[in-house]
């Protein structure tokens, strides 16, 4: 195996908690309020569907193929042709995804705080810091996360417990006054990225207790659809149906926060929300792209790929949208069905030929 290090279930769950959470705090209350209204909190939960779903298949595919990744037994589902073609599209796809991640870091930092720093600079720091992240291998983003998660949910817990002098429960009232298609529709967006869970696949063959894997992996997609939920329960109690005005709710429910005339201005709390969980997200984007690309290549080691590939990361986050409003339109109208058909469809696909081939072999043995 081209990776050495270990990991345990629980710190998979712990790095597959920002990895789905850090972007989409910011974005998702104001996304997912302009379809379902005043019943928004309700969409995290059917969104969260798809997280299980794709869970269970990621488990299952690495029953049938447990040393591999998607990259890997691509190649043994589909033959060495198709395989390495969908093995590439998928480097492909996770480049630009991870480019959309660094984009929505960068604009976020320029637009709120650093308005006189080049968008490259704070893009490429990040990217840089990630790096070292990555070469020090799946033990090092474990690590990273488990110690970075307990204080990113403890600044968010904060703001939301100093949030609540300002709650207004009956901004959710009339619940589900046109009924549940609202809900289902503002949950189109979330479920992109739940569906991102998928990513689990790049590290379940490295975990050494796998038998709690799908646990752990299930475990996280409820404490993530808890989170948004709070989010998104919290931004509409505080500003109603504006929340879909904003392109950050979070961060102007953070301007709200006055205590004695005394403890206000916490947009930095939110910021720190930000930086803490993009970087760990970044990071496991970046390391998949990384492994992914010497698993295809059948390269010994994965280390000296690191640099070139962050170098293009940057070069796709400059690229990929003019603005943030042209990246905000992409991710709230076309991005759903791009990431599910990714990270949801194929993977389904992939699960199930793998099951006739066996079922098929096995019918072959019997004879």
């Amino acid at each position: 195996m081209i990776e050495k290090g270990k990991i345990s279930a629980f710190q998979m769950g712990v790095i597959m908690y920002p990895t789905i959470l850090a972007t989409a705090i910011l974005l998702v209350p104001a996304i997912t309020a302009k379809h379902a209204g005043r019943d928004l909190w309700l969409s995290p939960i059917w969104a969260s569907l798809i997280g299980f779903l794709v869970v269970f298949v990621a488990f299952r595919l690495n029953k049938h193929y447990p040393n591999m990744s998607i990259i890997e037994y691509s190649e043994q589902i589909l033959g060495r042709t198709l395989g390495k073609l969908l093995g590439f599209v998928y480097l492909c796809f996770y480049l630009h995804m991870t480019g959309i991640v660094i984009r929505e870091y960068g604009d976020f930092i320029v637009g709120t705080f650093l308005d006189r720093t080049p968008i490259t600079v704070v893009m490429g720091t990040m990217v840089l810091v990630c790096a070292f992240n990555v070469r020090g291998g799946v033990e090092v983003l474990g690590r990273t996360a488990q110690m970075f998660v307990p204080i990113l949910i403890v600044i968010f817990v904060g703001v939301v417990i100093l949030l609540i002098p300002d709650l207004h429960p009956q901004n959710m009232l009339p619940v589900m006054e046109h009924g549940l298609k609202p809900s289902f529709m503002g949950s189109v967006v979330p479920q992109g990225w739940f569906s991102e869970f998928i990513l689990i696949s790049f590290l379940l063959p490295f975990v050494t207790d796998r038998e709690k894997g799908m646990k752990w992996g299930m475990i996280s997609v409820l404490i993530v659809m808890l989170t948004i939920l709070i989010t998104n329960i919290a931004s509409l109690f505080l500003m109603g149906e504006l929340t879909a005005t904003f392109t950050y709710p979070v961060m102007v429910a953070a301007r709200f926060i006055s205590i004695a005339d005394f403890f206000e201005h916490l947009e930095a709390l939110v910021m720190a929300i930000w930086v803490v969980g993009t970087f760990v997200k970044i990071s496991m984007f970046y390391y998949v792209i990384v492994i992914g690309a010497a698993q295809w290549l059948k390269l010994s080691n994965y280390r000296p790929v690191t640099l070139p590939i962050g170098f293009l990361l940057i070069l796709f986050s400059i690229w990929l949208a003019p603005s943030l409003q042209d990246l905000v339109h992409f991710l709230s109208t076309s991005s759903p069905f791009y990431l599910l058909t990714f990270q949801t469809v194929i993977p389904i696909l992939l699960l199930c030929i793998a099951f006739i081939q066996k079922r098929l072999k096995r019918g072959r043995l019997k004879q």
